[in-house]
């Protein structure tokens, strides 16, 4: 059983979101592991936490840059298979683009992102949400407010 938060992006977008987010985890000295929905995105959201603020650094890699277990955080796009154990060792994984994460095993804690402006990804969130609650992981409801930050709804 695992923590699973369920984030609600309704004021901003996933590449605005995602890095704040990241930033938290490795003040609390957490390892990290993003999947996303392709290789393509995989690739921009490499390139966006290179850019994404200029007095900024977030430590981070793709699968493809190799030295996966020296990555704090790792960026992995399901289309090159689910590993059964974050490869940098993460306890804490970030899905992405309707990613699911089924069959990994290691992570405390499971960030599931969706964009709540496409009605497909909320139908698909409620899904998982009831699949998570079903497989009885400890879960909790985020939604951006409209000043961007976060308020627990359930």
């Amino acid at each position: 059983m695992a923590e699973r938060r369920f984030y609600h992006l309704t004021r901003r977008t996933l590449e605005q979101t995602l890095p704040g987010l990241l930033e938290k985890s490795l003040e609390r000295g957490w390892r990290v592991l993003v999947l996303t929905g392709s290789p393509e995105r995989a690739e921009a959201l490499n390139q966006h936490l290179w850019t994404f603020r200029p007095d900024s650094f977030l430590p981070h890699g793709t699968a493809k840059d190799g030295h996966a277990e020296h990555q704090p955080i790792l960026i992995h796009p399901v289309a090159d298979g689910i590993p059964d154990r974050p490869p940098n060792n993460a306890n804490v994984l970030f899905l992405t683009d309707g990613a699911d994460g089924q069959g990994l095993t290691g992570a405390d804690l499971i960030c599931d992102l969706f964009d709540g402006n496409d009605p497909e990804a909320v139908s698909a969130a409620r899904v998982r949400w009831r699949a998570a609650k079903a497989g009885g992981d400890d879960l909790t409801y985020w939604q951006q407010n409209e000043r961007g930050g976060w308020e627990k709804k359930a």
